[in-house]
Protein backbone atom coordinates (compact mmCIF):
# COMPACT_ATOMS: atom_id res chain seq x y z
CA UNK A 1 0.00 0.00 0.00
CA UNK A 2 1.48 3.66 -1.00
CA UNK A 3 2.68 5.44 2.42
CA UNK A 4 1.78 2.21 4.10
CA UNK A 5 4.42 3.13 7.01
CA UNK A 6 2.64 6.34 7.69
CA UNK A 7 -0.52 4.22 9.12
CA UNK A 8 2.21 4.14 12.53
CA UNK A 9 3.25 7.38 12.69
CA UNK A 10 1.32 7.99 15.93
CA UNK A 11 0.57 11.57 17.67
CA UNK A 12 3.24 10.83 19.92
CA UNK A 13 6.20 11.49 17.40
CA UNK A 14 5.36 15.17 17.96
CA UNK A 15 7.60 14.57 20.79
CA UNK A 16 10.83 14.59 19.25
CA UNK A 17 10.38 18.21 18.06
CA UNK A 18 9.17 18.87 21.85
CA UNK A 19 12.22 17.45 23.30
CA UNK A 20 14.59 19.31 20.78
CA UNK A 21 12.81 22.46 21.45
CA UNK A 22 13.12 22.18 25.13
CA UNK A 23 16.53 21.28 24.78
CA UNK A 24 17.24 24.49 22.90
CA UNK A 25 15.77 26.38 25.28
CA UNK A 26 17.91 24.72 28.12
CA UNK A 27 20.62 25.29 26.23
CA UNK A 28 19.06 29.39 25.73
CA UNK A 29 19.75 29.61 29.39
CA UNK A 30 22.66 28.45 29.89
CA UNK A 31 24.00 31.20 27.28
CA UNK A 32 24.61 34.08 30.63
CA UNK A 33 26.92 30.78 32.27
CA UNK A 34 28.55 29.44 28.73
CA UNK A 35 28.74 31.97 26.67
CA UNK A 36 28.47 31.33 22.60
CA UNK A 37 28.78 27.99 22.65
CA UNK A 38 25.62 27.77 24.44
CA UNK A 39 24.10 30.23 22.18
CA UNK A 40 25.28 28.13 19.24
CA UNK A 41 23.74 24.80 20.83
CA UNK A 42 20.58 26.60 21.20
CA UNK A 43 20.15 27.40 17.61
CA UNK A 44 21.09 24.04 16.53
CA UNK A 45 18.83 22.33 18.61
CA UNK A 46 16.22 24.79 17.60
CA UNK A 47 16.64 23.78 13.90
CA UNK A 48 16.53 20.41 14.47
CA UNK A 49 13.45 21.15 16.38
CA UNK A 50 11.73 23.15 13.45
CA UNK A 51 13.14 21.26 10.88
CA UNK A 52 11.49 17.67 12.59
CA UNK A 53 8.27 19.69 13.20
CA UNK A 54 8.08 20.20 9.60
CA UNK A 55 8.88 17.02 8.55
CA UNK A 56 6.16 15.06 10.64
CA UNK A 57 3.74 17.95 9.95
CA UNK A 58 3.87 17.15 6.03
CA UNK A 59 4.08 13.42 7.59
CA UNK A 60 0.99 13.95 9.06
CA UNK A 61 -0.93 15.72 6.66
CA UNK A 62 -0.36 12.59 4.01
CA UNK A 63 -1.42 10.30 6.78
CA UNK A 64 -4.90 12.16 7.18
CA UNK A 65 -4.78 11.37 3.38
CA UNK A 66 -3.90 8.09 3.07
CA UNK A 67 -4.95 6.85 6.60
CA UNK A 68 -7.80 8.24 7.59
CA UNK A 69 -9.12 5.25 9.57
CA UNK A 70 -5.60 5.17 11.33
CA UNK A 71 -6.26 8.71 12.60
CA UNK A 72 -10.16 7.71 13.87
CA UNK A 73 -8.25 5.08 15.56
CA UNK A 74 -5.60 6.95 17.09
CA UNK A 75 -8.37 9.78 18.70
CA UNK A 76 -10.54 6.60 19.82
CA UNK A 77 -7.36 4.84 21.82
CA UNK A 78 -7.34 4.85 25.61
CA UNK A 79 -3.78 6.37 25.70
CA UNK A 80 -2.78 7.30 22.35
CA UNK A 81 -5.10 10.05 22.25
CA UNK A 82 -3.91 12.13 24.73
CA UNK A 83 -0.77 12.13 22.44
CA UNK A 84 -2.83 14.65 20.03
CA UNK A 85 -1.85 17.23 22.55
CA UNK A 86 1.76 17.10 21.36
CA UNK A 87 1.10 18.50 17.95
CA UNK A 88 -0.43 21.88 19.47
CA UNK A 89 2.27 21.64 22.15
CA UNK A 90 5.13 21.35 19.30
CA UNK A 91 3.89 24.82 17.84
CA UNK A 92 3.93 26.47 21.49
CA UNK A 93 7.43 25.18 21.92
CA UNK A 94 8.90 25.79 18.13
CA UNK A 95 7.57 29.32 18.63
CA UNK A 96 9.00 29.84 21.88
CA UNK A 97 11.98 28.86 20.97
CA UNK A 98 12.01 31.22 17.85
CA UNK A 99 11.29 34.76 20.24
CA UNK A 100 13.82 33.08 22.59
CA UNK A 101 16.53 33.05 19.97
CA UNK A 102 15.30 35.66 17.55
CA UNK A 103 12.78 37.67 19.65
CA UNK A 104 8.98 38.79 19.04
CA UNK A 105 8.19 38.51 15.00
CA UNK A 106 4.65 38.24 13.17
CA UNK A 107 5.15 34.91 12.39
CA UNK A 108 6.17 33.27 15.60
CA UNK A 109 2.82 35.11 17.01
CA UNK A 110 1.15 33.09 14.47
CA UNK A 111 2.64 29.92 15.42
CA UNK A 112 2.11 30.93 19.09
CA UNK A 113 -1.43 31.67 18.80
CA UNK A 114 -1.91 28.86 16.82
CA UNK A 115 -0.24 26.70 19.44
CA UNK A 116 -2.33 28.23 22.06
CA UNK A 117 -6.01 28.18 21.14
CA UNK A 118 -4.57 24.74 19.57
CA UNK A 119 -3.70 23.50 23.05
CA UNK A 120 -6.56 24.75 24.49
CA UNK A 121 -9.12 22.98 22.10
CA UNK A 122 -7.10 19.63 22.98
CA UNK A 123 -7.54 20.11 26.55
CA UNK A 124 -11.07 20.47 26.10
CA UNK A 125 -11.60 17.69 23.92
CA UNK A 126 -9.49 15.47 26.36
CA UNK A 127 -11.84 16.33 29.32
CA UNK A 128 -15.08 16.38 27.18
CA UNK A 129 -14.25 12.17 27.87
CA UNK A 130 -13.97 12.27 31.22
CA UNK A 131 -17.68 13.08 31.25
CA UNK A 132 -18.02 9.58 30.67
CA UNK A 133 -16.64 6.74 32.60
CA UNK A 134 -12.95 7.60 32.93
CA UNK A 135 -10.86 3.58 32.36
CA UNK A 136 -7.70 3.02 34.05
CA UNK A 137 -6.22 2.49 30.64
CA UNK A 138 -6.28 6.62 30.31
CA UNK A 139 -4.80 7.20 32.96
CA UNK A 140 -0.85 7.32 32.45
CA UNK A 141 2.02 9.75 33.22
CA UNK A 142 0.94 10.68 29.29
CA UNK A 143 -2.29 12.24 30.65
CA UNK A 144 -0.17 15.11 31.97
CA UNK A 145 0.19 16.38 28.29
CA UNK A 146 -3.05 17.82 26.89
CA UNK A 147 -3.74 18.97 30.69
CA UNK A 148 -0.58 20.44 31.78
CA UNK A 149 0.48 21.65 28.74
CA UNK A 150 -1.11 25.03 29.30
CA UNK A 151 1.49 26.11 31.30
CA UNK A 152 3.78 26.46 28.13
CA UNK A 153 2.24 29.33 26.79
CA UNK A 154 3.13 31.86 29.23
CA UNK A 155 6.93 31.12 27.98
CA UNK A 156 6.98 32.85 24.79
CA UNK A 157 3.52 34.68 25.06
CA UNK A 158 4.37 37.35 28.00
CA UNK A 159 7.29 38.60 25.32
CA UNK A 160 5.10 39.03 22.45
CA UNK A 161 2.68 40.72 24.70
CA UNK A 162 -0.10 38.56 25.94
CA UNK A 163 0.44 38.29 29.26
CA UNK A 164 -3.25 38.04 30.29
CA UNK A 165 -4.36 35.36 28.10
CA UNK A 166 -0.88 33.88 29.12
CA UNK A 167 -2.00 33.88 32.97
CA UNK A 168 -5.27 33.02 31.70
CA UNK A 169 -4.09 29.99 30.17
CA UNK A 170 -1.57 28.73 32.51
CA UNK A 171 -4.63 28.65 35.57
CA UNK A 172 -6.03 25.72 33.45
CA UNK A 173 -2.70 23.64 33.68
CA UNK A 174 -2.35 25.13 37.23
CA UNK A 175 -6.02 23.93 38.26
CA UNK A 176 -5.96 20.36 36.71
CA UNK A 177 -2.07 19.69 37.23
CA UNK A 178 -2.52 17.99 41.30
CA UNK A 179 -5.94 16.33 39.68
CA UNK A 180 -4.04 14.35 37.18
CA UNK A 181 -1.41 13.97 39.75
CA UNK A 182 -3.70 12.39 42.15
CA UNK A 183 -5.61 10.45 39.58
CA UNK A 184 -2.53 9.24 38.57
CA UNK A 185 -0.96 7.66 41.54
CA UNK A 186 -4.68 6.51 42.38
CA UNK A 187 -4.37 4.59 39.23
CA UNK A 188 -0.97 3.12 40.89
CA UNK A 189 -2.42 2.02 43.82
CA UNK A 190 -5.58 0.17 42.03
CA UNK A 191 -4.54 -0.74 38.82
CA UNK A 192 -0.58 -1.02 39.21
CA UNK A 193 1.68 0.56 36.99
CA UNK A 194 1.07 1.18 32.99
CA UNK A 195 2.11 -1.00 30.57
CA UNK A 196 5.83 -1.74 30.76
CA UNK A 197 6.82 -0.09 27.07
CA UNK A 198 5.16 3.39 28.58
CA UNK A 199 7.60 2.95 31.38
CA UNK A 200 10.03 6.16 30.14
CA UNK A 201 6.64 8.45 30.23
CA UNK A 202 7.16 8.36 34.03
CA UNK A 203 9.12 11.33 33.52
CA UNK A 204 6.79 13.28 32.59
CA UNK A 205 5.93 13.77 36.19
CA UNK A 206 9.30 16.05 36.04
CA UNK A 207 7.22 18.09 33.58
CA UNK A 208 4.89 20.05 35.41
CA UNK A 209 6.68 21.99 38.54
CA UNK A 210 9.66 22.55 35.99
CA UNK A 211 7.56 24.65 33.39
CA UNK A 212 5.25 26.24 36.19
CA UNK A 213 8.72 27.30 37.80
CA UNK A 214 9.45 29.21 34.25
CA UNK A 215 6.22 30.32 32.87
CA UNK A 216 5.82 31.85 36.82
CA UNK A 217 8.82 33.75 36.93
CA UNK A 218 7.84 35.02 33.01
CA UNK A 219 4.68 36.33 34.30
CA UNK A 220 6.28 37.96 37.65
CA UNK A 221 5.32 35.51 40.34
CA UNK A 222 8.34 36.09 43.17
CA UNK A 223 11.20 34.13 43.41
CA UNK A 224 10.66 31.69 45.75
CA UNK A 225 7.67 30.13 44.16
CA UNK A 226 9.97 29.15 41.15
CA UNK A 227 12.13 27.70 44.36
CA UNK A 228 9.26 25.52 44.88
CA UNK A 229 8.69 24.14 41.97
CA UNK A 230 12.34 23.46 41.38
CA UNK A 231 12.37 21.84 44.66
CA UNK A 232 9.07 19.58 43.06
CA UNK A 233 11.13 18.72 40.07
CA UNK A 234 13.71 17.66 41.59
CA UNK A 235 12.11 15.24 43.82
CA UNK A 236 10.40 13.57 40.75
CA UNK A 237 13.95 13.58 39.07
CA UNK A 238 15.00 11.52 41.99
CA UNK A 239 11.78 9.67 42.45
CA UNK A 240 11.55 8.58 38.56
CA UNK A 241 15.18 7.80 38.80
CA UNK A 242 14.31 4.54 40.49
CA UNK A 243 12.96 3.64 37.80
CA UNK A 244 16.54 3.93 35.01
CA UNK A 245 17.54 0.47 35.46
CA UNK A 246 14.26 -0.93 34.48
CA UNK A 247 13.75 1.46 31.20
CA UNK A 248 17.36 0.89 30.25
CA UNK A 249 16.40 -2.74 30.02
CA UNK A 250 13.96 -1.67 27.28
CA UNK A 251 14.16 -1.12 23.36
CA UNK A 252 14.33 1.96 22.71
CA UNK A 253 10.85 3.07 21.10
CA UNK A 254 9.05 5.92 20.56
CA UNK A 255 7.89 6.67 24.25
CA UNK A 256 11.57 7.03 25.51
CA UNK A 257 11.08 10.61 23.72
CA UNK A 258 8.73 11.34 27.09
CA UNK A 259 12.43 11.57 29.27
CA UNK A 260 13.35 14.66 27.04
CA UNK A 261 11.52 17.68 27.21
CA UNK A 262 11.05 17.08 31.44
CA UNK A 263 15.10 16.40 31.56
CA UNK A 264 15.25 19.72 29.31
CA UNK A 265 12.90 21.54 31.55
CA UNK A 266 14.74 20.82 34.95
CA UNK A 267 17.86 21.99 33.20
CA UNK A 268 16.11 25.20 32.27
CA UNK A 269 14.36 26.13 35.55
CA UNK A 270 17.82 24.60 37.27
CA UNK A 271 19.77 27.33 35.04
CA UNK A 272 17.37 29.96 35.63
CA UNK A 273 17.66 30.30 39.01
CA UNK A 274 21.17 29.85 39.11
CA UNK A 275 24.12 32.29 39.68
CA UNK A 276 27.86 32.88 39.03
CA UNK A 277 29.70 30.48 41.72
CA UNK A 278 26.39 29.32 43.29
CA UNK A 279 25.66 25.49 43.66
CA UNK A 280 23.22 25.75 40.61
CA UNK A 281 25.37 27.20 38.72
CA UNK A 282 27.05 23.66 38.47
CA UNK A 283 23.94 21.56 38.28
CA UNK A 284 22.85 23.44 35.78
CA UNK A 285 25.42 22.70 33.18
CA UNK A 286 25.15 19.08 34.15
CA UNK A 287 21.65 18.48 34.03
CA UNK A 288 22.36 19.91 30.83
CA UNK A 289 24.51 17.62 29.38
CA UNK A 290 23.09 14.79 30.72
CA UNK A 291 19.78 16.34 28.80
CA UNK A 292 22.06 16.75 25.41
CA UNK A 293 23.11 13.11 26.25
CA UNK A 294 19.77 11.39 26.12
CA UNK A 295 18.52 13.89 23.26
CA UNK A 296 21.49 12.65 21.15
CA UNK A 297 20.93 9.19 22.01
CA UNK A 298 17.39 8.95 21.12
CA UNK A 299 18.07 10.80 18.03
CA UNK A 300 20.59 7.77 16.76
CA UNK A 301 17.81 5.10 18.00
CA UNK A 302 15.37 6.71 16.20
CA UNK A 303 17.14 7.08 12.78
CA UNK A 304 18.27 3.47 13.56
CA UNK A 305 14.80 2.57 14.18
CA UNK A 306 13.29 4.24 11.21
CA UNK A 307 16.17 2.55 8.78
CA UNK A 308 15.61 -0.83 10.27
CA UNK A 309 11.68 -0.90 10.49
CA UNK A 310 11.21 -1.34 13.97
CA UNK A 311 9.59 2.18 14.59
CA UNK A 312 6.69 2.65 11.78
CA UNK A 313 5.29 -0.54 13.00
CA UNK A 314 2.11 -1.41 15.02
CA UNK A 315 1.87 -1.16 18.67
CA UNK A 316 2.19 -4.12 20.77
CA UNK A 317 -1.04 -5.03 22.65
CA UNK A 318 -0.40 -4.74 26.49
CA UNK A 319 -2.52 -6.83 28.68
CA UNK A 320 -4.31 -5.31 30.89
CA UNK A 321 -4.27 -6.99 34.53
CA UNK A 322 -6.89 -6.27 36.91
CA UNK A 323 -5.78 -5.50 40.74
CA UNK A 324 -6.43 -8.61 42.83
CA UNK A 325 -9.96 -8.23 45.24
CA UNK A 326 -8.69 -7.11 48.78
Amino acid sequence: MRFAPLRYLFPGWYAVPMGLAGLALAWHRAVPLMGDMASAMALLAGGLAAASFAVLLVATALRGWFHADAWREDRQHPVRHTFVATLPISVLLVATVAVALFGPHPLANALWWVGSLGQLFATVWVLSRWWGRLAWPSVTPALFIPIVGNVIAPLAGVTLGHADWSAAQFGIGLLFWPVVLVLVIVRTAVQGLWPERLRPTTFIFMAPPAVVGLAALQLGAPLVLAWMCWGMAVFCFLWVGMQVKQIAALPVSLPHWGMSFPLAALAALTLRLATPGSLLSVLGPALLALTSLVVLGLLFATVRGLRDGSLLAPEPVASIVPAAAG
